[in-house]
């Protein structure tokens, strides 16, 4: 990511990324439906450029219409229609890091529902128009979880799509 690149934290909790990325320079943005973890991220802002946003992105409009982040941030956090949406919030050169649960973490703890867990190679093809950099899908010991991971690029215009050997 470009020193000073706009970040966007999705479901930002209480600002672990968000204080991380301001920490490094970036402008970032945090968006969560709890006022809580809005206040939390907020009182960022009065020593680091931070943007807090109060809104329900799973019931409501997508407040970030229009706008595009040098990278986009999400964590422990699926919401599988914003995925494209999420997508396209990447600016061209831009960088999506997603981690969250996947299948199999029902059998070591929460969440255990399917609708909060992805199915094997799903966070791999909701990414198929950006260009993979890394991508991971198993366990991981500390806490136990399953997890997949990804940090992913969108091309620049003129760049096509280079897929790298997994």
């Amino acid at each position: 990511m470009a020193p000073g690149g706009t970040v966007l934290d999705v479901a930002c909790g209480l600002g672990r990324h968000v204080r991380w990325f301001a920490g490094l320079n970036h402008p970032v943005c945090g968006v969560d439906r709890s006022p809580e973890a809005i206040d939390a991220v907020a009182a960022v802002a009065s020593v680091n450029p931070v943007e807090a946003v109060l809104a329900d992105i799973e019931n409501g409009p997508w407040p970030f219409a229009g706008r595009h982040f040098d990278a986009v941030v999400v964590t422990n956090y699926l919401w599988r229609p914003l995925l494209p949406v999420m997508m396209q919030s990447l600016a061209p050169g831009g960088v999506l890091i997603y981690e969250t649960f996947a299948a199999g973490n029902e059998t070591v703890g929460k969440p255990s529902r399917p609708d909060f867990l992805l199915q094997p190679g799903e966070l791999l093809a909701a990414c198929a128009s950006l260009r993979v950099v890394a991508y991971e899908d198993g366990f991981l010991d500390h806490p136990p979880r399953f997890v997949q991971r990804i940090a992913a690029v969108r091309a620049r215009p003129g760049e096509g799509l280079r897929r790298h050997p997994l």
